[in-house]
């Protein structure tokens, strides 16, 4: 049953396009909430959604540039590399020899996307007649306002310029390149990466790549210390490959479209309420869940944020492993708190809603590595919030001595983490000695 609904969702969305297509992506990503039927079924829409015909796809490049393939291109592969909700992709060669990817919008993906939000809004507000727990509007705003920004290209390849700039001390992220004079806000050209989807275990595996570490430290870094985010990190838009020249493993983010900004108030908060929720601390839990809009469903918000049940929240989210039977209650629980889990939505910051998205997405990731919960990335995650925490507090003062007492407090904090990292990796390499000399005496 789960099979066949899943099909017919699938086809549900390649028959609408557009919005429909970005709402099947995200159920396809959630693969420690949905049933595998489901997420393996509606995986195929992270890049390989519906296409548009070559000759939409001239046309769109005709009325854009104002020239032939053949007057820009060397050569243009017909079949595109990827199809998705908005546009697809096509390989190239520039006159010049260099090999670029064309990202083409798909010719009425503007007008329709306007009367897909107008349907989704007048099937919202009957549902809510109907159901008045019932509240999602919020979706309608934020797809509204969404919605532009991931239809200009232009502001795509200015935010991927941006965050390129901002992580560029990570040697293991690469974001494309920009052909400005080869742009439009339908048309966007940019440097050709290959590389294997970030939840393709099999790929990974061949090419002996392990990046969920990187993955986690380099949200960590755009959520709690440059308060930019990369909201869209399903796996169409997370490749892993070996770097060619280096053979280093390398992370290549795509589809820049849409990000969020947060505002420095809210970002701490943020920051304060994970810390509260790896070290177990309750009253922190209330506290910041509360500042941030959750009042009395506060214990919802901490389950929704870490995709842990309330017990687990309750011991530390660092300090609890996940388990199956864990993964089965949030489930039953997510169906039988829909009322509740609407009525949160509608009272956070809009800002949490793309942010709550973000974390559904890389969640989804680690579960399919099997990286859920790791203790590196809460490490990872820790480091970052000590490290926004002290930046922030730093602006705020301007005596010389504050700032030198709160720096040393940040390192005093960092050098802890790094203990207790080398302490883990410790135990984890004389447990690991110890288990091979027992199954070499038992051999």
């Amino acid at each position: 049953v789960h099979r066949r609904s899943a099909e017919r969702l699938r086809d549900l969305c390649c028959a609408n396009r557009g919005t429909f297509i970005k709402v099947g992506q995200h159920l396809g990503a959630l693969d420690y909430l949905l049933p595998e039927e489901y997420t393996s079924t509606l995986k195929v829409l992270h890049s390989r959604a519906p296409q548009s015909t070559m000759e939409e796809i001239r046309q769109v490049i005709r009325e854009d540039l104002g020239k032939e393939l053949s007057e820009l291109f060397v050569s243009f592969e017909e079949n595109p590399q990827g199809a998705a909700s908005l546009a697809q992709v096509h390989k190239a060669v520039l006159h010049n020899g260099r090999t670029v990817a064309v990202k083409v919008q798909h010719p009425n993906v503007q007008r329709q996307s306007s009367k897909d939000i107008m349907v989704i809004e007048v099937l919202i507000k009957a549902v809510n007649w109907l159901f008045p727990d019932f509240a999602f509007m919020w979706l309608v705003e934020e797809a509204k306002k969404n919605m532009p920004l991931e239809l200009d290209f232009l502001n795509e390849g200015h935010n991927a310029e941006k965050v390129a700039k901002m992580l560029s001390h990570f040697p293991f992220l690469k974001v494309p390149m920009i052909y400005w004079d080869l742009s439009t806000k339908r048309i966007l050209t940019m440097e050709f990466l290959e590389g294997g989807q970030v939840n393709d275990r099999e790929y990974m595996k061949k090419h002996c790549i392990n990046i969920s570490e990187n993955l986690g430290k380099m949200y960590s870094e755009m959520i709690f210390v440059h308060g930019f985010v990369h909201c869209d990190p399903h796996p169409g838009n997370v490749l892993v490959r070996k770097c060619p020249r280096s053979q280093k493993t390398e992370i290549v983010l795509l589809d820049h479209g849409l990000y969020q900004v947060l505002q420095p108030d809210f970002r701490m908060d943020y920051c304060r309420l994970w810390m509260s929720l790896i070290k177990g601390d309750l009253s922190g839990v209330e506290r910041y869940s509360r500042r941030l809009g959750a009042g009395d469903l506060y214990p919802l918000f901490a389950c929704v944020l870490t995709g842990r049940t309330w017990n687990a929240v309750n011991a530390g989210i660092s300090s609890v492993p996940v388990t199956h039977a864990e993964d089965v209650e949030l489930r039953t629980n997510a169906a039988l708190y829909l009322p509740q889990i609407s009525d949160l939505l509608n009272r956070v910051p809009r800002q949490m809603l793309l942010l709550l998205k973000t974390n559904d997405l890389l969640r989804g990731i680690e579960t399919t590595l099997q990286t859920r919960a790791s203790s590196s990335s809460f490490i990872n995650m820790s480091r970052c919030c000590v490290r926004a925490v002290a930046r922030h507090k730093r602006s705020k003062t301007q005596s010389r001595r504050r700032r030198l007492q709160i720096t040393l407090a940040e390192s005093l904090s960092l050098w802890k983490l790094s203990v207790y990292e080398l302490l883990l990796w410790v135990k984890g390499s004389m447990m690991t000695r110890w288990l091979s000399a027992l199954l070499a005496f038992l051999h």
